[in-house]
């Protein structure tokens, strides 16, 4: 019976190794940052819970602005990851 398989729809895409490990560290730096940000936030919680209670904006506690800054944090650099990997262009295409 012709037509059924169940291959991929779309042909496999080939990623360059090098394209590949540079997303890679740049991943893995702007993890650290953001584990930089959040170490900060444990760190508050664990050594200085009373600051953690205080109230400097408009009456909500700093752990809820810190809290709320880490998930825009979270976004924001997820942008910047996408932007940085969208730079594929600058290794030449390898070939065959």
């Amino acid at each position: 019976m012709a037509g059924f398989g169940h291959g991929p729809a779309h042909p496999v895409e080939e990623e360059d190794p090098r394209v590949a490990s540079r997303n890679a560290r740049q991943g893995m730096r702007l993890f650290l940052v953001y584990l930089g940000f959040y170490a900060g936030f444990v760190g508050l919680n664990a050594f200085a819970p009373k600051q953690m209670e205080s109230t400097p904006l408009f009456g909500v506690n700093l752990a809820i602005l810190y809290g709320c800054g880490l998930i825009v944090a979270a976004m924001i650099l997820a942008l910047v990851y996408c932007w940085q990997c969208r730079g594929n262009q600058a290794f030449p295409p390898t070939q065959p």
